[in-house]
């Protein structure tokens, strides 16, 4: 029960805090005050990590144990002040005028603040050249009244800074994410990956080393969510992860190296520039890549890179909106590592159906052998699209003497109807809801410990390529899955409709009945009808 209350005043907190930040948004643009505030966030965070290393470090400069220890106060202030003290340990350097703490100092009688935390980034990004050009210097150029900024400043004062933790600050920091890509209406989750989606694709993809590559990282969801899995598994073969990101819009790339640096996840290889067209780390060979590219994107540069290497095995995607669907998913297959590489995108529904040249390459994945589980998603889990999508999940090697080896067979599963409702417009997949469709997976793999897979009709169903030629290579969950059987009620087919018969005249009459006394009190009121 504790759990579930702090939980919940986190919650009240997290609400609190977006509902006064909007309060002060007055006219600007939400895309620029994503950036003041998402940067001021980052400002009080990164001071609050400083602060605490270097209360640390005191310690240790007075511990005759410590490799840090300093006979004298000027040797003490020498170590203080180095930037590779902060840096070893993944702890940004700010110097005194930078800290958030100074800026608090200023901010009730600071008439140009804007300018002055433009000044102050600047100083913080020539201090830490991993953050250059990554923190958003636009407080001067926006349009926020300086009234405004000094209560925002406020605001996130309130936060409190005691027994906090990276996760706290993480939390926070992915709500103002999520609420910004609800304002901003991001084509298909593209800026923001709802967790719940996020989680499934991991808890399958099981990302315990090696490298794990996103192309289209958005604010870096996903290798947040594999950090937070290898944690939950406490690392367990030590090896640990290298990230590899590729995010095509500048703002959302500094956002999500921000995010990054924010929870300690190393952000260096997390490039600004467009996977298909730019192509960056070229030779890059990933053990898993997960990803969340852009729905049905029509221009995806098929004049330019039709005859590109990362189409040969498969064939190049039309040129039209199916096309780019098919072309993030051969980008990411031609990184995959051979021996053990995995892979799982969130794609458009019409993705598994699609027609043309789509269709032919469809069939040459199928026949190849890669396609391992494919999964409907329940509608509404995207804040700012409708657009139903699924799960795609393809792996290298179906014999790696590590899971059962299951060649020429895919996994259906059809989660249309699993989920929890977040409001009238929203759904989400609850932790137990991710256990259960993980589950199914983990068995069909044979992992052990999990029971041994059976089909469910309804739900989900084992194919053979030869299942799937007889499809024509539609990969639709429900296709495969079946009807689930509906629980008779015992009653004779006859004499339920003779009931359901008599209860709709009943019900015909009294509608007719009620409409007449409407009519009756409307015209004694001077309503004729």
């Amino acid at each position: 029960m504790s759990k579930r209350k702090s939980n919940n005043q986190n919650q009240t907190l997290e609400d609190k805090l977006w509902e006064t930040a909007e309060l002060l948004r007055g006219k600007v643009a939400p895309s620029s005050y994503k950036d003041i505030s998402l940067g001021l966030l980052f400002l009080k965070f990164i001071t609050y990590w400083y602060e605490q290393r270097r209360i640390k470090l005191e310690k240790q400069t007075k511990n005759p144990k410590s490799r840090f220890y300093c006979k004298t106060e000027k040797q003490r202030n020498y170590v203080l002040n180095q930037k590779d003290s902060y840096a070893s340990e993944g702890v940004f350097f700010i110097k005194n005028g930078n800290k958030w703490s100074d800026l608090t100092k200023i901010v009730s009688s600071e008439k140009n603040l804007a300018i002055v935390i433009d000044q102050m980034i600047q100083e913080i990004e020539k201090d830490n050249p991993q953050l250059e050009n990554v923190l958003p210097k636009v407080f001067a150029g926006s349009d926020i009244p300086n009234d405004n900024l000094q209560q925002l400043i406020e605001t996130f004062d309130r936060i409190p800074s005691d027994d906090i933790s990276k996760d706290f600050f993480g939390r926070i920091y992915e709500y103002f994410l999520r609420n910004f890509s609800k304002k901003l209406g991001q084509k298909g989750g593209e800026f923001f990956t709802p967790e719940s989606v996020v989680r499934l694709l991991v808890e399958i993809i099981e990302p315990y080393h090696g490298i794990v590559y996103d192309p289209t990282c958005g604010s870096g969801g996903m290798f947040v969510q594999s950090h937070k899995f290898l944690q939950a598994h406490n690392n367990k073969n030590g090896k640990g992860i290298s990230v590899y990101g590729v995010e095509s819009q500048s703002d959302i790339w500094r956002i999500c190296k921000m995010n990054l640096a924010m929870r300690g996840i190393e952000a260096k290889n997390i490039m600004c520039a467009d996977c298909l067209l730019d192509h960056p780390y070229e030779k890059l060979k990933a053990n898993r890549i997960l990803a969340n590219p852009p729905f049905n994107m029509g221009e995806w540069g098929h004049e330019k890179i039709k005859d590109d290497v990362r189409f040969a095995k498969y064939g190049t995607p039309s040129s039209g909106k199916p096309g780019g669907n098919y072309a993030f998913m051969s980008h990411m297959i031609h990184h995959l590592n051979e021996k053990d590489g995995k892979l799982g995108l969130v794609l458009a529904n019409g993705s598994m159906s699609a027609i043309g040249n789509e269709r032919k390459i469809r069939q040459k994945m199928v026949e190849d052998d890669i396609v391992d589980c494919m999964i409907a998603l329940p509608t509404n889990l995207f804040y700012t699209v409708t657009i139903p999508a699924c799960l795609w999940f393809i792996t290298k090697n179906k014999n790696d003497g590590k899971t059962r080896k299951r060649i020429n067979e895919t996994l259906f599963i059809d989660a249309r109807k699993i989920f929890t409702s977040v409001d009238r417009a929203h759904n989400e997949l609850s932790a137990a809801q991710i256990q259960k469709i993980t589950a199914t997976y983990r068995s069909f793999i044979g992992v052990k410990g999990y029971p041994k897979y059976k089909n469910a009709t309804g739900y989900c169903k084992m194919a053979t390529i030869s299942d799937i030629r007889k499809n024509d290579f539609v990969l639709t969950p429900g296709r495969y899955v079946g009807t689930e059987e509906i629980e008779d009620d015992g009653e004779v087919f006859q004499d339920k409709m003779k009931r359901l018969t008599q209860e709709y005249v009943k019900l015909s009459n009294e509608s007719k009945k009620l409409d007449k006394e409407i009519r009756k009190e409307l015209n004694m009121m001077d309503f004729e009808v």
